[in-house]
């Protein structure tokens, strides 16, 4: 499968790359390594996330990459990475439409 970012998800990314930098620039660059070598295995294992549990749908699954939600949506020949959420933030269910 193929995995692609949408542009919210790239936006929300550098967002919390941005802010992680303020305090640690090297811990920012290690999350963002982290970040996409996670997202990456979902080539492979597409359904390695869980369930997001706020909404009813099997296609939107999550993953936890530090203490951000990485939602993506599983779809027939690829994964979509729809947001990059930090997890005190309230889950906003029109992002993943």
């Amino acid at each position: 499968m193929r995995v692609v970012w949408s542009p919210l998800a790239i936006e929300r990314a550098v967002e919390a790359a941005a802010y992680i930098a303020k305090d640690s620039p090297a811990g920012a660059r290690r999350w963002v390594d982290k970040l996409f070598a996670v997202v990456a295995t979902l080539a492979q294992l597409p359904e390695r996330g869980r369930r997001v549990p706020d909404l009813p749908r099997p296609d939107i699954r999550e993953l936890l990459v530090g203490s951000y939600r990485v939602v993506y949506r599983i779809e027939a020949r690829r994964v979509a990475v729809l947001t990059v959420r930090h997890l005190r933030r309230r889950f906003d269910p029109e992002e993943v439409g």
